[in-house]
């Protein structure tokens, strides 16, 4: 600890740097304000977020496993949460952040976790039937 007046309220480092000591680095933290989502657009290819800020971000649908699996009515079975600072699919069980997208981010889901998710989808989808008559046979 080092008890100098001048270091009040400062955050403060020290450096090794090859046996000699270096004192009295200090650093500030700034916040970001995260805009909110106040409405979303999805296509068959994008996910569009028009932000409290004006501005509307679009992001690849490919990078949302989930989203891209999903039917289209599933899709637009979504709801802002936390304020709007994220989006919530419930049929699909999926959110995104609106900071994961501003920071470029795609889904974080493991493989092994979307593939489980993926088999329990196709399992619970009902089965097609094709009778006889409509493969040509009487």
């Amino acid at each position: 600890m080092i008890d100098n007046p001048d270091f009040d309220d400062q955050i403060i480092f020290t450096i090794n740097t090859s046996d000699s000591w270096i004192h009295g680095m200090s650093i500030s933290v700034n916040e970001i304000a995260v805009p909110s989502a106040e409405n979303i657009t999805i296509t068959e290819d994008t996910l569009c977020v028009d932000l409290s800020d004006g501005r509307t971000i679009s992001v690849p649908l490919a990078w949302f496993p989930r989203l891209m699996h999903s039917t289209p009515a599933e899709r637009n079975n979504w709801r802002l949460i936390g304020k709007g600072h994220g989006i919530h699919w419930e049929d699909i069980d999926e959110d995104i952040s609106v900071e994961g997208l501003l920071a470029d981010k795609a889904s974080g889901e493991s493989q092994s976790s979307f593939k489980k998710w993926l088999n329990n989808r196709r399992s619970s989808l009902p089965k097609r039937r094709t009778s006889r008559s409509a493969r040509g046979h009487s």
